[in-house]
C-alpha cells in the first residue's frame, strides 16, 4: 500500500487507504486550532464590518425581494432566472428581520427590491444585515472545507496554508458579505468534489452527500451546470480505485455512484422548489423567450421542475444580448475572450497568483499528489472556460469558484520536506494579508499592488469588480461632513435611492449643461463609460474628492 508521506511535523491522510491519520502532539494541536481560529476570525469580522457600512448593491435587492416573498407568500413568481436555494439561505435570516412586504404587490421583481427596502417602512440597513449574514455564516463554513481538503491533500500545514488563502481573499470576503448567490453556489460545488475525493476511501456516505452538494449548487446559480458532467466522472474516478474488484464489478460500481449522485443532485434541485410552494404553482411570465434548435431540445428534456427550465430559457436571452464591457481603459461593446484572467490577474494578490501557479504545478509534478488534479483543477478550469465564453464580462465574481478550488490547490507546494518550499511559501502568505488587510474595509475595489491598488482599480475594470452601488451610505456621509449646503448633481450606479439617505441632487443628463454647476458626483462605472452629455460634463469637471474607490466627485464651475 502507498501512504502519503508526512511532511515534517505535519499529519497528512493516506493516499490509498481507510487508515487513519497520525495524530500530532497536543502542542501542535493546539497551535493548529489556533490558527484556524485566528484565521477565521479575521475573515469574520472583516464580513461583517464590510456588511454593516455598505448600501445595497444592485443584485441584492432582488435577491432580497424575491426572499422574502418566498418566506411570507410561498411563491416563485419573482427571480425565476436563479433557482431558489440562494435566496432560501438569504430568507434565513430574513425570519429574524421580519420585514413588512404588501402581499397585493404586482410590480417587477426590481421595483419589488424597491419597495421592500424603502418604500415599506422598514429600515434598510437592518433589513440588509440580516439577509446577509447566512451568507456570511456560509461562507465561513466554506472556509473549513477549504481547511479539511487542503489538509486532506498535505498535511495540517497545507490546510493552514489553503485556508488563509481562502480567509485572505478579498473577492471572497467582498461576495461572501453580500446577500448574493456568487459564493454559496461556488462554495456547495467545492464541498461536492471534497465529498467525492474523500469518497475514494469510503464510498458511503461520501456519494450521496457529494450528490447533495452539487445538487445545491445548481439549485443556487445555473452557472453551475457545465460542473455536473465532471462532478459525475469523478464520481467514477472516486469508486474505480477500489482494490480487488475485476473490471465488470467496478463497472457496476462506477454506474451506481454517478446514477446514486444524479438522482440526489436531481432531487435537492426539486426539494429547493418544493420548500418553497410545495404545490409548485408557476405561471410563465409573459415575455418568457423562445429557445430553438439544441438549447431548446435540451431545456425541453431536462428532469428538472418547469420554473428551473424557464429560468434557463431567461438566462439564454441573457446570453444572447449585447452588454457593454471595460477593460484597461477601454470602453467596448461585446465581449472579451481573455476579460476573465485579465480581471483575476488585475484582482487577485500577487502572492496568491504565486502560491495558486506553484500548487497548480506540485499537484500535476508531484506523483504521490497527482491523483487530485482531477478533482482540483478541471472543475475551476471547465467553468472558467464556458465563463470566458459568456457575453457578460461584468466581474471577476463570475469566476469565483478560482479562489477557492486553487487555495485548496497551493496546499500542494509544501507538500515537500524541502525547507525552502516553507519559507516561500509564508513569505508569499504575509504578502497576500498585507495586502488583504491594506484594503479593509473596501474590499470590493481590490486590486493587486501591481496595478495601483483599490484606489486605481477603476481606472482598469468597471461594475462589480469596482462599483455595484455598495458607498451610498459612505457618500451621504462625506457631502455632509465636507460639502454640506453645495448644489449636488449625481450619476449614481446602484439599487439604492439617495433621498433614503439624504442625498439630495438632480441627474445632469436631464438639464442643460450651462445648468449644472456645482459638485457633479458620479459612479465609477459610469465614468468608465462615459460618453455624449456624461462625457462632456467630465471634460469640464475637476475631480476633488472620492468615496470608497467607486465614486469621484468633481467639482464643475
Amino acid at each position: 500500500m502507498t501512504t502519503l508521506r508526512v511532511v515534517g511535523q505535519d499529519e497528512s491522510l493516506p493516499a490509498n487507504t481507510d487508515s487513519p491519520p497520525r495524530r500530532f502532539p497536543a502542542p501542535g494541536r493546539r497551535l493548529f486550532v489556533l490558527a484556524v481560529v485566528a484565521l477565521l476570525v479575521q475573515m469574520a469580522v472583516a464580513m461583517v464590518t464590510t456588511a454593516v457600512r455598505q448600501t445595497p448593491t444592485i443584485d441584492e435587492p432582488v435577491y432580497v425581494g424575491t426572499a422574502t416573498v418566498y418566506v411570507q407568500q410561498h411563491s416563485l413568481r419573482f427571480n425565476p432566472e436563479h433557482p431558489p436555494l440562494g435566496k432560501l439561505i438569504i430568507g434565513s435570516g430574513l425570519l429574524f428581520a421580519q420585514p413588512h412586504l404588501d402581499a397585493g404587490f404586482r410590480g417587477d421583481q426590481t421595483d419589488l427590491g424597491k419597495r421592500l427596502l424603502y418604500e415599506s417602512g422598514n429600515d434598510p440597513w437592518r433589513v440588509m444585515l440580516w439577509a446577509r449574514l447566512p451568507v456570511i455564516v456560509l461562507t465561513l463554513l466554506f472556509g473549513l472545507v477549504v481547511l479539511a481538503f487542503g489538509r486532506e491533500l498535505a498535511g495540517r500545514t497545507g490546510g493552514l496554508v489553503a485556508l488563509a488563502l481562502y480567509a485572505l481573499s478579498p473577492d471572497v470576503i467582498a461576495h461572501g458579505s453580500l446577500a448574493t448567490l456568487d459564493v454559496p453556489a461556488c462554495g456547495f460545488l467545492l464541498t461536492s468534489v471534497w465529498l467525492l475525493w474523500r469518497a475514494r476511501r469510503r464510498p458511503l456516505p461520501g456519494l450521496p452527500l457529494a450528490g447533495a452538494a452539487l445538487g445545491a449548487a445548481i439549485a443556487t446559480k445555473m452557472s453551475m451546470l457545465p460542473a455536473v458532467p465532471v462532478v459525475l466522472l469523478l464520481a467514477v474516478v472516486s469508486v474505480w480505485r477500489t482494490p480487488g474488484l475485476g473490471t465488470p464489478a467496478k463497472a457496476r460500481r462506477a454506474l451506481a455512484a454517478v446514477s446514486g449522485v444524479a438522482l440526489v443532485a436531481l432531487a435537492t434541485v426539486w426539494i429547493t422548489y418544493l420548500v418553497v410552494d410545495p404545490r409548485l404553482r408557476w405561471t410563465a411570465p409573459g415575455d418568457l423567450p423562445a429557445v430553438h434548435g439544441l438549447r431548446g431540445f435540451l431545456i425541453d428534456r431536462l428532469p428538472f421542475p418547469e420554473p428551473y427550465r424557464d429560468g434557463m430559457r431567461i438566462q439564454f436571452r441573457y446570453e444572447d444580448h449585447t452588454w457593454d464591457g471595460f477593460l484597461f481603459g477601454r470602453h467596448y461593446s461585446g465581449t472579451l475572450w481573455y476579460y476573465l484572467p485579465a480581471a483575476l490577474l488585475v484582482k487577485t494578490p500577487l502572492g496568491a497568483l504565486a502560491l495558486w501557479s506553484a500548487g497548480a504545478v506540485a499537484v500535476v509534478a508531484t506523483p504521490r499528489l497527482r491523483s487530485a488534479a482531477p478533482y482540483l483543477l478541471i472543475p475551476p478550469a471547465l467553468l472558467l472556460a464556458t465563463a470566458m465564453d459568456s457575453s457578460r464580462d461584468l466581474g471577476v465574481r463570475y469566476a469565483l469558484f478560482m479562489p477557492l478550488f486553487l487555495a485548496v490547490a497551493a496546499a500542494a507546494f509544501v507538500a515537500s520536506r524541502r525547507r525552502w518550499a516553507h519559507v516561500v511559501t509564508a513569505t508569499l502568505l504575509l504578502f497576500v494579508a498585507v495586502s488583504s488587510l491594506r484594503t479593509f474595509p473596501y474590499y470590493l475595489p481590490y486590486s493587486n499592488e501591481a496595478f495601483g491598488g483599490p484606489a486605481k482599480t477603476h481606472l482598469r475594470l468597471h461594475d462589480s469588480n469596482v462599483d455595484w452601488g455598495q458607498d451610498l451610505g459612505r457618500l451621504a456621509d462625506r457631502l455632509a461632513e465636507r460639502h454640506a449646503q453645495e448644489r449636488v448633481w449625481l450619476v449614481y450606479k446602484g439599487a439604492g435611492v439617495p433621498s433614503y439617505y439624504g442625498i439630495e441632487a438632480a441627474d445632469p443628463r436631464e438639464v442643460p449643461l450651462s445648468e449644472v454647476h456645482g459638485l457633479l458626483v458620479v459612479s465609477d462605472s459610469a465614468v468608465a463609460k462615459a460618453e455624449g452629455r456624461l462625457a462632456a460634463l467630465l471634460d469640464g469637471s475637476t475631480p476633488v474628492d472620492e468615496v470608497g474607490h467607486s465614486i469621484t466627485i468633481f467639482r464643475r464651475p
